[in-house]
C-alpha cells in the first residue's frame, strides 16, 4: 500500500469517528461509575485550581513547541514554523486515529514529503524521531528507578495468562522495556554502523516460511536505514544536542500534565512516583489495539494512579486528562486537514 492511499484511509471520517466514539463512551462510563457526585458538588473551586489547569495546558503547548523545534532541526530548517505546526499536528492527529501497535510512520513520511521534504530525508526524520523518543525512554527509566525504587512502582496485580504463562504488570513492563532497548539498539547499529548488514540480516531472518508475511516490511525497514544513514552521516554534535534536548522537554512536559491535573484537587507527596507510574502506563498503552489507546488509557490511568486521586473524583480526572492530552489533536487535526489537503 502506498503512503498516499494509506493516508487517505487514516484521514477518513470513519477512522476519526472510531477513537472519538470509543473515548467518549469510556469517558462517560468513568464519569458515571468512578465519580462520587456528592463529592463533586462539594468541590470548592478556587482560583488556584484553574491556575494548575492552565499549567497543565501549558505543558501540552511546551510539548508541541518542542516537537516543532525538533522537526525543524531534523529537516535542517527546511520547514517554516507554520509548516512545522501543520506537520506536528497532523502527525499527532494520525497517531491519535491509529492503534499504537500500528503507528503512523508511513503517514508521517507522506506528510513530510508533501511539504517538499525529499523521500530520503523524510525517511531519516521519521526514523530518527522514533530513535530519539525511544532513547529518552530508555535513559529515563533507570533514573526514575534509582530515584524511587521498584517497591511502589507496580501497585497493581494486572496479571494475564498468555500461552499458559501468568504475566504480571511488572513482567509486562520489563519485557516491553527490553523490546524497546532491543529495537533502539538495532536502529542505532543499523543507522550509524552497518545499515546494509542489518538489511541483509533482516532479509535472511524473514526468509523463513513462518515469517515471510512480514518480510516486505522488514526489507523496507532495511532500505529506510540505508537512506537514513546517508542523510545523517554528516551531522555534527550540536545537531544531536538540539534534537535530543527538544525530545527531553517534549516528553517531560507530556508526562507532567498528569501531575498538575492531580494538583488541582489535592497535594502530591511524590511527583517522581506519579512520573514513574506513567512510564509503566506508557508501555501498556504502546501495545493497545485501539486508536490512540482509547479505552485502555482511561482504565490504565485509574488503575495506576488511583491512590493519588481524591476518593470519588477518579472519573473526573480521567476525563480532564484525556481532554487535555488527546482530544485536542483529533479536533485540531480535523480542522487543519482540509486546508492542508487543499494546499
Amino acid at each position: 500500500m502506498s503512503n498516499s492511499s494509506e493516508a487517505s484511509q487514516v484521514f477518513s471520517v470513519k477512522k476519526v469517528f472510531a477513537p472519538i466514539a470509543i473515548g467518549l463512551l469510556v469517558a462517560a462510563y468513568m464519569l458515571w461509575s468512578k465519580t462520587d457526585w456528592n463529592t463533586f458538588v462539594q468541590i470548592d473551586w478556587k482560583i488556584e485550581m484553574f491556575g494548575w489547569l492552565l499549567v497543565a495546558l501549558l505543558m501540552m503547548v511546551i510539548r508541541d513547541l518542542g516537537y516543532m523545534y525538533r522537526i525543524r532541526v531534523l529537516t535542517d530548517n527546511q520547514l517554516s514554523w507554520r509548516q512545522s505546526f501543520d506537520v506536528i499536528l497532523l502527525w499527532e492527529f494520525a497517531s491519535a486515529v491509529t492503534p499504537s501497535v500500528v503507528g503512523g510512520s508511513s503517514i508521517a513520511m507522506f506528510i513530510l514529503n508533501k511539504e517538499k521534504i525529499n523521500l530520503g530525508k523524510s525517511t531519516a526524520v521519521v526514523m530518527v524521531t522514533a530513535f530519539l523518543d525511544e532513547l529518552f525512554y530508555i535513559l529515563t527509566v533507570p533514573v526514575i528507578l534509582l530515584t524511587i525504587g521498584t517497591e511502589n512502582l507496580f501497585p497493581l496485580d494486572l496479571s494475564k495468562d498468555i500461552m499458559g504463562f501468568n504475566i504480571s504488570t511488572k513482567e509486562i513492563f520489563y519485557v516491553g522495556y527490553g523490546f524497546i532497548v532491543l529495537l533502539t539498539t538495532l536502529i542505532l547499529y543499523g543507522v550509524f554502523v552497518n545499515p546494509r548488514g542489518i538489511k541483509n540480516l533482516l532479509f535472511s531472518t524473514f526468509s523463513f516460511r513462518i515469517l515471510k508475511r512480514w518480510r516486505k516490511n522488514t526489507v523496507q525497514m532495511g532500505n529506510d536505514m540505508i537512506k537514513t544513514s546517508m542523510e545523517l552521516k554528516e551531522k555534527n554534535n550540536m545537531f544531536w544536542i538540539k534534537a535530543f534536548s527538544a525530545t527531553f522537554f517534549s516528553w517531560t512536559a507530556r508526562f507532567w500534565v498528569v501531575n498538575f491535573i492531580i494538583l488541582m484537587f489535592t497535594d502530591v507527596s511524590s511527583h517522581f512516583l506519579i512520573y514513574g507510574r506513567q512510564l509503566v502506563m506508557w508501555v501498556i498503552m504502546l501495545i493497545s489495539p485501539t486508536p490512540g489507546g482509547s479505552g485502555i488509557a482511561e482504565f490504565a490511568f485509574n488503575g495506576f494512579l488511583q491512590e493519588f486521586i481524591p476518593i470519588g473524583l477518579a472519573g473526573l480526572l480521567v476525563v480532564l486528562w484525556r481532554f487535555i492530552s488527546y482530544y485536542p489533536y483529533l479536533f485540531i487535526g480535523a480542522v487543519i486537514l482540509p486546508r492542508w489537503l487543499r494546499k
